[in-house]
């Protein structure tokens, strides 16, 4: 596969879709199960609370994973991601109710870049916070 966006189409500024991605409990679950992260900060709120957090709090590198997907949803193509470095800034809080929390992403172009890359900067918030930092991909486009 090759991005479905064409690199000439783009201008610094473009905004990509922005997104919304619910977690709830259920869903860290199932991501401790798939990536082998078992740490009880992220299942079990008596010891989450015990050692300073305010509740469950969803894994960083599954907020990671969520926010790239408004990259990799807008070039069409997961393979078109050449880097992505974050900086975990707040942790996303996942409350034991109906709601869980949600993480929103918007993106936009940062720069375009040589060999037909632009970096894209995210910005990924939950509850009003800002939860990650620094948040910045580098694709290559058609």
């Amino acid at each position: 596969m090759t991005a479905k966006i064409a690199y000439d189409d783009v201008e610094v500024g473009t905004e990509l879709p922005a997104q919304s991605f619910p977690v709830n409990r259920a869903t860290l679950v199932q991501y401790a199960g798939a990536s082998g992260d078992f740490n009880p900060i992220h299942w079990n709120e008596k010891f989450a609370k015990e050692v300073g957090l305010p509740d469950v709090i969803a894994h960083g590198m599954f907020t990671m994973a969520e926010a790239i997907r408004v990259v990799t949803d807008w070039t069409g193509d997961p393979g078109a991601l050449v880097d992505y470095g974050v900086r975990f800034t707040k942790p996303v809080v996942v409350p034991n109710d109906d709601q869980g929390a949600v993480i929103e992403v918007t993106g936009k172009v940062g720069a375009k870049l040589d060999d037909n890359t632009v970096r894209v900067d995210l910005a990924v918030t939950s509850g009003g916070l800002k939860v990650l930092g620094m948040s910045r991909a580098v694709v290559r486009l058609a």
